[in-house]
């Protein structure tokens, strides 16, 4: 594998009424005509503008220039647009990429591969907390057994993929069909008992289920603004990398849905999104009071818990790990590059299979 490019850093722009301009080679973000902050593009991967946030032409065309992907997100989180620059990569793997969503004997393959590291990293979680937090002798009442041995049943049902060449197979329609409805169990098993995993005791962390458009509480919120900003890295890395996140394997076409980048999160939510999720929550990192219900019924984060958790987000990258498949130490950032230039190779050819991420 060729060397993966450096981990570079994302600039968050929360302040309302921010506006980001081209300063020579700098990115100067601006508040009430007064610069704030100076950063050089060549130090960037990304920009990630929340809310009421504005950029100028010209920084939108450096950013494309420079391969520096400028996001808009809703100052919950919810993903509004992106500039990116001209499309990178050989344009053949591209068109391998489309061949291979539109085959469905390659879409089983690929999906069987994500869902099973999805399983295995959401049954992961919950055999940690088992360790650390050993369920009380005599409590049947404890969901986390039953978590690890539901995932663990729906590991055991997954079909094996058998990449048809050619002609439709019906048999690979119905795997496909198959695993895509295993996906959506291991979801509801998962979240059946992610409440377990909180320890904070106060009634505003109590998790009720998985809720979102918008999230009805805090836990909720935290979760939903987390996977945008993994929805964002992993989104740059493909089209750094020449796929294209629209088409994925997994996740069907969707106008204005990335299905790739859906794709790729599946087995990389438990680790990076729900896992700092609960740490900021129980290690009390972040408070009640830092949310809010906004017009709309919907639970939202105050400024200061917004930064709390991007500095808590960006720092997590900034932690190595060992890559099961490299077998290299890596920084977490550069994880997002990792998989995409791995499922790039997949779709060469390079690899017989896509080897997802799966925690060791």
């Amino acid at each position: 594998m060729s060397p993966v490019k450096r981990f570079l850093n994302t600039l968050y722009v929360t302040t309302q009424g921010a506006y980001l301009a081209k300063d020579g080679e700098t990115v100067a973000v601006r508040v009430e005509g007064e610069t704030k902050l100076r950063v050089p593009l060549l130090n960037l991967d990304g920009i990630v503008c929340f809310g009421n946030v504005g950029a100028s032409p010209f920084l939108m065309g450096a950013c494309g220039r420079a391969g520096v992907t400028l996001s808009f997100l809703s100052e919950r989180g919810r993903f509004l647009g992106r500039v990116v620059g001209e499309a990178s990569g050989n344009v053949l793997l591209r068109r391998e990429q489309y061949r291979g969503a539109d085959d469905p004997g390659k879409s089983a393959e690929v999906a069987r591969a994500i869902v099973t590291a999805k399983l295995v990293n959401a049954r992961r979680i919950y055999q940690r907390s088992l360790r650390d937090h050993p369920a009380p002798e005599g409590n049947g009442n404890d969901p986390r057994p039953r978590a690890v041995q539901g995932l663990a049943a729906l590991l055991q049902e997954l079909p094996g993929a058998r990449g048809p060449e050619g002609s439709v197979d019906p048999e690979a329609v119905g795997e496909l069909d198959r695993i895509r409805g295993l996906e959506g169990s291991a979801g509801r098993t998962y979240f059946e008992a992610f409440g377990s995993l909180i320890k904070h005791d106060d009634e505003a962390f109590r998790f009720r289920g998985r809720n979102r458009r918008p999230p009805a509480d805090p836990v909720n919120a935290l979760l939903s603004f987390l996977y945008a900003l993994v929805r964002h890295d992993v989104t740059s890395a493909l089209e750094a990398t020449g796929l294209d996140p629209q088409v994925g394997f997994l996740h069907r076409d969707r106008p204005g849905r990335p299905g790739l980048a859906l794709d790729l999160m599946e087995e990389l939510r438990t680790p990076l999104a729900d896992r700092l999720a609960l740490t900021l929550v129980n290690r009390r990192q972040v408070a009640p009071e830092g949310f809010e219900r906004d017009e709309t019924g919907g639970i939202r984060m105050d400024d200061a818990t917004r930064k709390t958790v991007l500095v808590a987000y960006q720092q997590r990258k900034q932690d190595e790990l060992t890559h099961p498949f490299l077998g290299e130490k890596i920084s977490i950032g550069l994880l997002f590059q990792i998989q995409a230039r791995l499922f790039a190779r997949y779709l060469r050819g390079d690899l017989d299979a896509y080897p997802p991420y799966i925690v060791q």
